[in-house]
This record gives structure tokens, C-alpha cells and sequence, in this order.
């Protein structure tokens, strides 16, 4: 008979509660000892006071083991206590199917690894069939290791230099500004609108920018550290509209009664609101005067009016009377 030590033999003792047991799957030492016999082989030593010893050595460390006495006083043991719920988890999967920039192949493999952060049996009531939306999934399979670097760089506060770019009506990708290396001072990582950005400022420049990780190519760390400026970045991000950087300015805005719960959605309940009509209320908060603002505006059409600033108002003008133009000389 072949002999097993001690510490393997509870290592896999372990390993069997954590992964086949849970609330509503207890094993009996018998079954236990079955699962060491098809681990280790046929000729495995069966001891059962030994994997009973292993069992409450276990629980006397820490590792949640319940014992349950069944028909006959016969005993069960099962482990119940899981880093993480059946819902938590499913929150991660879909949180990993929504992620544009993950690639449908890496989505997969991160799939596989939530599904082993619980029992086999719970396991099997997540997803079992994953439907990707390829229109919409990455492809650049380099991200997650420019992910790890920036992060990296900005726990350490390292200059990063990468190449910038996006892709062209022929879905070609190409580099702005010939390939040049762009110098960053990276402050964050923020996850906004399905994608992933680093906010860093350009060289010397006083004010952020903010590049979509999935568009940075080439990225690497420097020996070059910098001096990071005090500054509020969650206030930053919830000023910034889709992720473009601007002016900072004070808004006011009138919005059709129907908008409210997306007021709500984007700037949160603490909001300033004032109801002004039976139909209309006006929204007033600092945001970044930008593109990404004045296309947000526009998207609500005649629901929304700026007020406040005039220059933001005349943009908005503006921009409406091309929109109009496109459509004048058509029959």
C-alpha cells in the first residue's frame, strides 16, 4: 500500500471540501476516502482516523468545516463559508461580458476562473452558455498587460511612453503623430463607458488627459518618477463628461420632467434640482465645458436647454444648426 504524508493528504482533504461540498452537498468519510483513492490511486493507504484528524486539524486553523450527523449518528462533513456569493459572482461574470475591452477570448478564461471561486455544484448554476457580442469585444490582446504596467506606474509614480492612435474608415489602426511616444504622467486608471482610461497629464501641461487603454500601443514603464499634484480625482471623473476633458464651469440646465431619473443616473441624488414648471426642472453643477458635454446635451434634442454659461449655449446653437443643415436641401 502506497503511503501519502500527512501534509499532502490534507492539502487534498482541503481541496475536496472547498470544491465538491457545499450547504446542500456533505460527504461522509467513506466518500472522502474514495475521493483521496481516485486522487492518489488505487493504492492509497485508507486511514480513516488519519483523514478524521485531518478534517478537525483543518477546522481548528481557521477552514470552516460543518459536521452534520446523519441516519445512524453517521457523520457528513461539508465546507459552507465562500469568499464570495452565488450573486456576487454572477455580477463579475457579467461585469467581464459588458467589458469592451476585454477580447471574447480572455473573457472566457476569466469566466472559467470565477466559476472555480465556489463549489462545483454552484458553479454550475452560473452561466453555463456565454453569449458574446463580437460587434463590440476587443481584439487587442496586449491590454491587460498594459493595464498591469500602468497600474504599476502609478503606485509608483513612473512616467509611462506609449504610442497613441485609432482606426481609420478602412479599419486600419494607425499612430498619431508618426508613432511619436507620447511622455504621461499617469494618475489613475478609470473604467468609464465600457472601456478603460488612463487620466495623466502631458509632460507639463497643468490639466489632465485622458487616453483610451485599448488605443495605447507599446507601453512601458520609465526610471523617470514624478510629483503628483494634489488633486480630487473621483470629483475630477464625476465633473468630466465621456471621458473628455475641459473647462471646468458652473451649468444650468432645463430638462423635460421625463429626464430625471437620467439626471439622476448620471450625476447621482445629491444633485441640485429646482422643479420650475409642472413640466420642466433645471439642473445646476460644475462640468467640464467639452465635446463629450455638449454631445451628451444634445442627445436629449428639445428635452434639454442650456441656460447657463452663453458660450456653452451658443455651442450647442451651433451645433444644432449644422445637424439642421444636413437635412435642408432634401426631398
Amino acid at each position: 500500500m502506497k503511503d501519502i504524508s500527512s501534509k499532502i493528504r490534507m492539502l487534498k482533504v482541503k481541496e475536496i471540501l472547498e470544491n465538491e461540498t457545499d450547504e446542500a452537498h456533505e460527504f461522509s468519510l467513506d466518500e472522502i476516502l474514495k475521493r483521496l483513492n481516485e486522487a492518489f490511486g488505487g493504492d492509497f493507504w485508507q486511514d480513516k482516523k488519519a483523514v478524521k484528524r485531518d478534517i478537525e486539524d483543518l477546522a481548528q486553523t481557521g477552514f470552516d468545516v460543518i459536521e452534520n450527523t446523519g441516519k445512524y449518528g453517521k457523520k457528513y462533513y461539508s465546507h459552507q463559508v465562500r469568499r464570495f456569493e452565488l450573486f456576487e459572482l454572477r455580477m463579475l461574470i457579467d461585469a467581464v461580458l459588458s467589458a469592451k475591452f476585454i477580447t471574447k477570448e480572455e473573457s472566457e478564461n476569466l469566466i472559467k476562473k470565477i466559476k472555480t471561486l465556489t463549489s462545483v455544484h454552484h458553479a454550475k448554476k452560473l452561466p453555463s452558455q456565454v453569449f458574446f457580442d463580437q460587434a463590440v469585444k476587443g481584439n487587442y490582446q496586449q491590454i491587460k498587460i498594459d493595464i498591469d504596467r500602468i497600474h504599476e506606474a502609478v503606485t509608483k509614480s513612473k512616467r509611462i511612453y506609449f504610442q497613441y492612435g485609432k482606426y481609420n474608415v478602412h479599419k486600419q489602426f494607425e499612430l498619431h503623430r508618426d508613432g511619436e511616444f507620447y511622455p504621461v504622467e499617469p494618475y489613475g486608471l478609470i473604467w468609464s463607458n465600457e472601456f478603460y482610461y488612463c487620466i495623466g497629464r502631458f509632460e507639463d501641461e497643468p490639466f489632465f488627459r485622458h487616453y483610451r487603454v485599448d488605443r495605447m500601443r507599446n507601453v512601458s514603464v520609465s526610471d523617470e518618477s514624478f510629483k503628483r499634484m494634489d488633486v480630487n480625482l473621483s470629483e475630477y471623473i464625476y465633473k468630466t463628461f465621456h471621458m473628455y476633458g475641459g473647462e471646468d464651469n458652473w451649468i444650468h440646465i432645463r430638462f423635460d420632467n421625463e429626464l430625471i431619473n437620467v439626471i439622476i443616473d448620471r450625476f447621482g441624488l445629491g444633485v441640485e434640482i429646482e422643479p420650475v414648471s409642472d413640466t420642466h426642472f433645471d439642473l445646476k453643477t460644475k462640468a467640464s465645458i467639452s465635446d463629450g458635454l455638449i454631445r451628451w446635451i444634445l442627445t436629449w434634442g428639445s428635452m434639454a436647454k442650456v441656460i447657463a454659461p452663453l458660450h456653452l449655449a451658443e455651442k450647442i446653437k451651433e451645433e444644432s444648426r449644422k445637424m439642421a443643415a444636413l437635412y435642408e436641401h432634401e426631398t
